[in-house]
């Protein structure tokens, strides 16, 4: 005759499974969550690109609050005061994203144009020297605007001398550094293939929604094997299962 099921709950074992199960189920969760994200910032961009670029001079607030809208800056390019966005890796090759101040025709406004990346030195004991752009230039790209805070790992300061270095982008400490604010608080990440442009082919996402499902899946999966592992170790349920017979006591 087959037994009744029974528990034997090791503390230690019992303890590690409920500490590890939650932390595995959340981090199945958290990985769907970055899958819808990246599905809503993919279907953001591919919308928005099919829109007429707006020229940054005329744009409205709500306008500048748009992640990846075309937009146009005419403008002169300040080549004696630019930004060198920090640890920028390129093909495992170590480099920055330049940062260059446009001061706009008309408005006098100023903006913030990505040019894109540029090989840096590895020792970081000089820093790169930056194409010029001369005269009124035209320049299309699309707003960019980070997803989150940026994670600095110190409060971001300045050095002396030109270029400087930036950990992340901060409008606030750029405009303190150029003596004046900007127009935008985010920067236009200048097209590939326009003028000044370096290399500047844009990674929207850099993990894809369905990579993100996967590893979801990953982290469920080995939260269902621990769980079964426990309950294996836990009970008698492998040999009831099994079909093994209970012993009765001799008489």
């Amino acid at each position: 005759m087959v037994g009744s099921l029974q528990f034997d709950f090791e503390w230690r074992i019992t303890l590690f499974t409920l500490l590890l199960l939650p932390a595995l189920v959340s981090l199945g969760f958290w990985q769907l969550q970055r899958a819808d994200e990246k599905t809503a910032i993919a279907a953001a961009f591919e919308e928005r690109s099919r829109r007429a670029p707006v020229d940054v001079a005329a744009m409205t607030p709500e306008q500048a609050a748009l992640p990846y809208l075309p937009v146009q800056v005419r403008g002169r390019v300040d080549n004696e005061r630019s930004f060198l966005l920090d640890n920028k890796l390129r093909a495992g090759r170590f480099g920055y994203e330049v940062l260059s101040p446009v001061q706009l025709e008309g408005s006098g406004g100023w903006v913030i144009v990505n040019r894109g990346w540029l090989a840096g030195d590895p020792a970081r004991l000089s820093l790169p020297e930056i194409p010029s752009l001369t005269g009124v230039v035209n320049l299309s790209g699309q707003l960019y605007i980070a997803p989150g805070e940026a994670y600095l790992l110190a409060e971001q300061a300045l050095e002396p001398g030109w270029p400087k270095r930036l950990q992340a982008m901060d409008a606030a400490l750029i405009g303190e550094a150029l003596g004046t604010s900007l127009a935008l608080p985010h920067p236009v990440r200048i097209d590939a293939g326009q003028t000044g442009a370096l290399a500047a082919d844009w990674q929207i996402i850099n993990v894809s929604p369905e990579k993100h499902t996967g590893y979801a899946v990953q982290w469920f999966s080995m939260a269902a094997a621990l769980a079964v592992a426990y309950l294996l170790r836990s009970t008698n349920l492998w040999q009831l299962l099994r079909g093994r017979p209970h012993e009765e006591p001799e008489s």
